[in-house]
């Protein structure tokens, strides 16, 4: 029978939710209708459709609901009171509700309204705060496993019956709030022109309006009832609401009321079957609004991306943190740029094609800086000083000094010459600009092109750093060893210590110590990204 089958199949079964009940199913044929049929059209699809449309009929004269003037088609005023009587509960609550359906908040307290305590102390370990309180007393490397194995546990909570609970009470949740933003004021006002917006004490004067000004709105509130069947918690749906707006949206006793009136008009299928009659089309169909998304997963997923965010995060603070206090060490400012071509300006052009650019910028700069800055004015005078002057019992220390700090002066050079060596007039800046132009016609050529490049210069900027950081170590170890050798009142590498202070003009001890601690400051920083790399 055509009254079969109501509703899409969806969460519940189509023949659950669509059966009607005893009292309203449409009697059998008889068998001399059944024979009549066969003589005068059975089988006909017009016939079939005509014969069903009057069994609907049949039906809606039966109903207790008594919306629907079958004769003019007309929809009685019975039925614009009706939805009054929901409107005047659920009206003042659709400003707090509007963007409920939406709210991430909301799904967030309706997840963790099933934690046990155990578990909401749990997930409040993995708070940005708790995680931020906890990196302050141990290596993050620790605090890392600790979360992986915290986060292990949360997820355990989860089990499947927790989920299908969850995604019972979300459906339940949309149901109400798509009830609550239904817009009863448009479909009232086609019975009453004058009847004002959101004023409840109104005394409303309905008239019977054509059944096709009002069956969109008929088709779209059976949906929304379609899931209702009385089983509904909804004490635990409005403490979430309340929860997530810090008041109770509405009165629970007029709507609990209102709820068992909408059950009972969703029980009767009388929406249904005025909607079937007043399109003609008897095989219409309920859709009920029942949701899909998978939020525990989506909380889950989220969670864990957060709680990784917040550790890339306090990494990231105290490595800039550690950069900026060694650079002021060194320079006495973090602000430092020797570099033309190699730079943060030229990876503009790169990040808009999602292209890693030139990733030694930063450590290139600083070492750059300090080979210009110390190490061709102070280091080269006290090398000068200490080889030149002093009187070393053994060549070796002296000679380490000597080779080490050329090797840099070099180095120095190269940096230019690399940094000349990707400015846009040259061949290699004149290809990546060629190929910058390409990316956007041929993406992946191009790409491929540019990522090895930038590989090939980043990989001559990292040697220049590796080779610098070497020499700069020796460098360290072997004035570390002078400045021991000074304070010693017995002098094992220089003997000659009187005859060197004589021919400074600064004061040796804290000159060396100082530029010893500048070298020593400078490795630690450039080990800083050579690490991460």
């Amino acid at each position: 029978m055509a009254l079969e089958n109501d509703l899409e199949p969806q969460a519940k079964p189509a023949d659950e939710l669509a059966t009607p009940p005893p009292s309203s199913r449409a009697k059998e044929p008889s068998l001399f209708q059944r024979l009549f049929g066969f003589l005068f059209g059975a089988g006909n699809p017009e016939y079939e459709k005509r014969r069903l449309l009057k069994e609907i009929a049949r039906e809606l004269r039966q109903t207790r609901f008594k919306f629907y003037k079958l004769r003019i088609e007309a929809i009685d005023p019975n039925l614009a009171r009706f939805f009054f009587e929901i409107y005047k509960v659920v009206g003042p609550a659709q400003a707090l509700v509007k963007h409920a359906d939406s709210s991430g908040a909301l799904k967030t307290i309706l997840i963790e309204s099933f934690l046990s305590e155990e578990g909401l102390k749990l997930r409040e370990h993995l708070s940005e705060e708790a995680i931020r309180q906890r990196a302050q007393t141990m290596p993050l490397k620790e605090l890392a496993s600790q979360l992986k194995d915290e986060l292990v546990n949360l997820f355990s909570i989860f089990d499947s019956e927790t989920v299908r609970q969850i995604n019972i009470n979300y459906n339940l949740l949309n149901c109400l709030v798509d009830i609550i933003q239904f817009d009863y004021y448009f479909m009232l006002k086609k019975f009453d022109t004058g009847l004002p917006e959101n004023n409840f004490l109104y005394t409303p004067h309905f008239e019977p309006i054509n059944a096709e000004y009002i069956v969109e709105d008929l088709k779209e509130y059976a949906d929304l009832i379609a899931p209702l069947d009385g089983t509904e918690n909804w004490d635990k749906i409005l403490d979430l609401l309340k929860e997530y707006r810090n008041v109770d949206i509405m009165n629970r006793t007029a709507w609990k009321k209102a709820a068992l009136r909408l059950r009972d008009l969703n029980r009767s299928r009388v929406l249904l079957l005025m909607i079937r009659h007043i399109e003609k089309d008897p095989y219409y169909r309920i859709k009920p609004h029942l949701v899909s998304e998978k939020i525990v997963e989506s909380y889950l997923s989220k969670l864990k991306t957060q709680t990784e965010l917040t550790l890339q995060k306090i990494a990231k603070e105290r490595h800039t943190s550690k950069v900026e206090e060694l650079c002021k060490n060194i320079f006495g400012t973090s602000s430092i740029s020797r570099l033309k071509n190699y730079s943060e300006k030229a990876n503009t052009a790169f990040s808009k094609k999602m292209l890693g650019g030139y990733i030694y910028v930063q450590p290139l700069n600083y070492l750059k800086a300090f080979l210009l800055d110390y190490l061709k004015k102070d280091i080269r005078e006290l090398i000068d000083l200490l080889i030149i002057k002093g009187k070393w019992t053994s060549n070796i220390v002296s000679q380490q000094l000597s080779e080490s700090f050329h090797v840099l002066i070099q180095i120095s050079d190269r940096i230019t010459t690399f940094d000349d060596s990707v400015a846009e007039e040259t061949q290699t800046g004149a290809k990546l600009r060629i190929y910058l132009h390409k990316f956007d016609k041929d993406k992946q050529g191009a790409q491929k092109v540019l990522r090895q490049m930038l590989k090939e210069i980043n990989d001559q900027a990292k040697a220049l750093i590796h080779e610098a950081a070497q020499h700069l170590i020796n460098i360290g170890k072997n004035l570390k060893s002078v400045i021991d050798d000074f304070q010693k009142s017995s002098h094992e590498l220089i003997i000659n210590w009187k005859e060197i202070e004589f021919a400074s003009d600064k004061k040796l001890a804290p000159q060396m110590v100082i530029i010893y601690k500048k070298i020593y400051y400078l490795v630690k920083l450039l080990q800083i990204f050579i690490k991460e790399d």
